[in-house]
């Protein structure tokens, strides 16, 4: 038999120079947006914003800024002045032309890859304002240098007249303004949200200590200024605001060494999580790296090595793990130095191996210090470990118990579990139910081959407020925990055990069924954080309404939905159903609704910020009353669909 040739021909094409296209100046940036910005949605619209204002923040670093001033203004557009050098406006040697028009029209052009402009950037791909530029329908720059104003104007990346100089009348002005418009041809939304930029300004002003942010929103005539005179103790106070402290002042500890500025704050609190937040050069490293790990080993080392000296230790009692001596603890790591290496394109993760043994040394000393000088902190410090360390060991017992021997056995699954026949997890999803009632119709309507049911009896436990062996010896948790197969806990969890790639909570639109959800977004995000950033978690949308018109079904999943078909389908003969509970649907409507695939809704579950996530999960399922209802109150306006 002859071989058959697979490849496609054409005589009428040929591939040679001419099919090879050069996208000039900034047309690779707008022909392809999500390379350089992440996504064009929300994320992307701020990230333009960001890049902007970093270059102002970048100059505050170098020393020689010390405010910045950020407006969103009467028309969407974004305005950014700060008080810095001002870019360079000089004829650039090579270019030919003004280095600020350089700046503004140039991937990879910038005063960030030369060590002596900027001994420490954030910025250092150097494609920041350029895509801003290339991004934006229009671009306004104004520098402030020399007694003199220089400007120039730019449509979607490309300069509308060469830059303009003139007097400034106020003769000792130093500084650069950036005004832009997002391009609505490139953004599916332009407009700027003012608790985003809020969010990302405040960290900007802990990590910057003295550095005055001043956020103000001319649409609305909303104003904030951030100035945090504090730092990094601040900023733990912030993060521990709504938890109760062992000891009433965060420890600081900031020092240079081998050029590398270390700048940590920590403080222990009465509960039971751990939250770490890293960062390098203001940049979030949420993957952590080479500067987390010299502070966990500093951390470990320092407080055994107190314990012994101190005999706090009992005979028998074992050595502290990181795990025992971070329960209950808060901190924030931040780090300077002139040539970060990152792991990844994302710059998630510090790759420089010589900054961990920095840190480490930097922690240790300044740790062992503040215990000498603090004995009390210490030992109420030490004490919460070692309780840590026995709940470890029971926890750990408790774990064993939720264990899957592997994931191709089902006989350690558990009863109430209605599994799928597929195993791989790719093609696989798990409905997490509320209810025996609508697990029952959810179990009835599902396609088996790849969707499995579990069902929840009632609330599950508020893991805000309890040890890890108390959830591990929680019904509804052991059971879910099984199921899921991947472990518990950041030295257990294992994503790649996962017995089904999406995981979709259902639960009623009402009440109860939001505060269900809560629960369990809260369990997610403290003990398999891991499962929401890999994009597996998913919330499911029944609908709410069920309208009838003779023999005409249609479904609406909010008021103005209802609204609207009500309005095209006329009042007359019409019959309104309001689902209050997911077992009020015969298993075909929740199959059509809900769980079809072809015709249902999915929310995924994302973090888009780690602290305020963690911050808004403290406020709602912590202990203290009084920010929860300072939260409601501020909220109140925004609750939809309210049974009472």
């Amino acid at each position: 038999m002859a071989q058959e040739n697979h490849k496609k021909t054409n005589p009428g094409e040929t591939y040679d120079a001419a099919k090879i296209v050069v996208l000039k100046g900034l047309e690779g940036v707008r022909k392809r947006p999500a390379m350089y910005i992440g996504d064009t949605g929300v994320r992307g619209l701020h990230h333009i914003a960001y890049e902007v204002i970093d270059n102002s923040v970048d100059e505050s670093l170098a020393g020689f800024c010390d405010e910045i001033r950020v407006t969103v203004d009467d028309d969407g557009g974004i305005t950014v002045l700060d008080n810095g050098r001002g870019i360079p406006v000089d004829i650039h040697p090579i270019q030919k032309r003004p280095a600020l028009e350089v700046v503004m029209t140039t991937l990879h052009a910038g005063g960030k890859f030369d060590n002596s402009s900027y001994k420490v950037s954030g910025g250092l791909h150097g494609v920041g304002v350029s895509c801003t530029n290339a991004l934006s329908s229009w671009l306004r720059v104004r520098v402030f240098r020399d007694g003199k104003i220089h400007q120039q104007e730019y449509e979607r990346g490309v300069p509308k007249y060469d830059m303009k100089t003139s007097a400034d009348t106020r003769k000792n002005r130093t500084g650069t303004e950036v005004s832009f418009k997002a391009d609505t041809s490139i953004f599916r939304n332009t407009k700027f949200n003012f608790d985003i930029l809020s969010q990302r300004l405040m960290e900007l002003s802990f990590l910057n200590q003295g550095l005055k942010i001043t956020l103000k929103d001319e649409r609305v005539k909303k104003e904030k200024v951030f100035h945090a005179k504090g730092g990094l103790l601040e900023f733990v106070r912030y993060l521990d605001a709504n938890r109760n402290a062992l000891h009433k002042k965060p420890i600081s500890i900031q020092n240079i060494k081998e050029k590398v500025d270390v700048d940590v704050a920590f403080q222990y609190n009465d509960g039971y999580q751990e939250n770490i937040f890293s960062f390098v050069n203001n940049i979030p490293t949420t993957e952590g790296g080479t500067h987390e790990v010299g502070f966990k080993t500093a951390l470990t080392r320092t407080l055994n090595n107190y314990a012994q000296k101190n005999n706090l230790f009992k005979s028998g009692d074992p050595q502290l793990t990181g795990e025992d001596v971070r329960e209950g603890l808060t901190a924030v790591i931040s780090v300077k130095l002139s040539e970060p290496q990152f792991e990844g394109q994302t710059k998630t993760k510090l790759g420089n191996g010589e900054v961990r043994g920095i840190v480490e040394s930097i922690v240790g000393d300044g740790l062992g210090s503040f215990l000498e000088e603090n004995p009390a902190v210490g030992k109420r410090i030490v004490q919460k470990a070692m309780l840590a360390a026995k709940g470890r060991e029971a926890a750990r017992k408790a774990r064993d118990l939720t264990r899957r021997k592997s994931a191709l056995e089902s006989g350690g699954l558990p009863g109430k579990l209605a599994d799928c026949s597929i195993r791989e997890p790719e093609h696989c999803e798990i409905y997490l139910v509320e209810g025996d009632s609508a697990g029952g119709s959810a179990k009835q309507g599902r396609d088996r081959q790849f969707q499995a049911i579990l069902p929840l009896r009632g609330k599950i436990l508020n893991v805000e407020k309890a040890s890890l062996e108390k959830i591990l010896n929680n019904n509804e948790i052991k059971t879910m925990v099984t199921a899921l197969g991947t472990g518990i806990g950041s030295d257990d969890f294992d994503l790649s055990r996962l017995r089904y790639g999406r995981v979709i909570i259902m639960t009623d639109a009402d009440v109860d069924g939001a505060h269900i959800r809560t629960l369990l977004l809260t369990f997610f995000f403290r003990y398999m954080r891991d499962l929401i950033e890999g994009g597996n978690v998913y919330i499911a949308q029944p609908p709410l309404y069920l309208i009838r018109k003779g023999k005409q079904e249609t479904y609406a999943y909010s008021d103005d939905e209802r609204d609207d078909l009500l309005g095209k389908m006329g009042k007359d003969g019409i019959a309104i159903q309001r689902y209050k509970g997911l077992g009020e649907m015969n298993p075909e409507q929740l199959w059509k609704t809900t769980m079809d695939p072809q015709t249902r809704t999915l929310l995924q579950v994302t973090i888009d910020d780690a602290i305020e996530a963690d911050h808004i999960f403290s406020v709602l399922m912590g202990d203290n009353v009084e920010p929860r209802r300072d939260f409601i109150e501020q909220n109140a306006e925004y609750v939809r669909n309210l049974d009472i």
